[in-house]
């Protein structure tokens, strides 16, 4: 068994970490803001778990970071952090207060809890940082994301996430924290709040709107299920090499026009309309700095993990599908907890 302390274990991504770990026998200290993409129903299952505990707190106060880690966690598994694109180009001081004070305060908790380990513990602990290949910038028609990839990146986003990379890394070689980095290619599954592309297409064409898509459609990603990336962090925790950075990919590029018009066609099969869904796609103007092509070239923890994703495509993403459309409470609620009564329009045109 390990206890981990995590970070924004009530969003998306963290939330599936939290709930696999419970059911394979795990502790878990859930250090969570509670700000407005997460959301307590994610661990309903598990909240009454005696091995689950929740703190709400923020990692930009040190305090609530101190107060983590008397928990006495084995590892770090950081996911907390502001993630969407859009809100970084119109509000991008949110996203460097969060991305990267709040994980160098993070980082400083950290370091002062592990130096006063005693050695096996100390030799035990990790401190898996979990980012975005978006801080890789944009990829032509060719090529691939490798770990040795040079950072660029062309959002606000991307350029916070960037930088709590190289903070991290710092900690290692300066203070010989052990860390561990993961840059993931964009992930779906259930769960994920109702600004990301995915479930704003279903949501959007359930309810007869517009499915807006950026420019022409043609911008390219790397879809990956949140579940497959839970697996690879835990194989990470496992036997991934101290100060090391690993790219998660799913093996699965499609442009955002072919992602759409695949949901469309599935919804059309699960809940017929008057006409095809399709026809609701609009095309809208394109976003700034908006990268073309995303995609992992993961032979590194392929290789020296052995972890693949196990799902593909076709039977992920129809689960999806299927979860949103019958979990049309969950995301009423979950934008009303938001204070959105409907999606802003900026919102979810996006891939990330």
């Amino acid at each position: 068994m390990t206890h981990f302390l995590v970070t924004g274990g009530c969003g998306f991504i963290g939330s599936a970490f939290v709930r696999k770990a419970i059911a394979l026998g795990h502790q878990i200290t859930n250090l969570d803001a509670m700000t407005y993409a997460a959301n307590p129903e994610n661990l309903a299952e598990i909240a009454e778990s005696p091995a689950y505990t929740f703190i709400k707190g923020d990692i930009r106060e040190r305090a609530c970071v101190s107060q983590a880690f008397r928990h006495k966690p084995d590892a770090v598994v950081h996911f907390a952090a502001e993630t969407h694109v859009d809100r970084s180009i119109d509000g991008p001081m949110d996203f460097v207060t969060t991305n990267v004070d709040g994980t160098c305060t993070l980082l400083m908790g950290a370091q002062d809890y592990w130096s006063q380990l005693p050695r096996p513990d100390a030799e035990r602990f990790r401190f898996l940082h979990v980012s975005t290949d978006e801080v890789y910038g944009s990829l032509g028609p060719e090529g691939f994301f490798t770990e040795t990839s040079p950072i660029r990146p062309n959002s606000p986003y991307a350029a916070s996430k960037a930088s709590a990379d190289l903070m991290v890394r710092a900690w290692h070689e300066t203070y010989g924290l052990p860390v561990l980095t993961s840059n993931c290619s964009n992930n779906y599954g259930p769960y994920q709040f109702p600004e990301k592309l995915i479930p704003v297409v279903i949501l959007n064409a359930v309810r007869g709107a517009d499915i807006p898509v950026y420019g022409e459609g043609l911008n390219v990603r790397d879809w990956l299920h949140v579940d497959d990336h839970a697996d690879a962090l835990f194989a990470l925790h496992q036997t991934g090499r101290l100060g090391e950075t690993y790219n998660v990919g799913g093996n699965c590029e499609l442009t955002n026009i072919e992602l759409v018009t695949r949901i469309c066609a599935m919804l059309d099969e699960l809940t017929p309309a008057a006409k095809p869904y399709a026809e609701q796609i609009r095309y809208v103007t394109d976003r700034p700095g908006h990268d073309l092509r995303y995609a992992i070239d993961a032979t590194k923890i392929q290789s020296e993990i052995g972890w693949t994703p196990k799902r593909d495509i076709a039977t992920g993403l129809e689960a999806c599908v299927r979860w949103y459309l019958s979990h049309d409470g969950w995301c009423r609620r979950a934008l009303e907890r938001a204070g959105q009564n409907a999606l802003p329009e900026r919102l979810g045109l996006g891939a990330k």
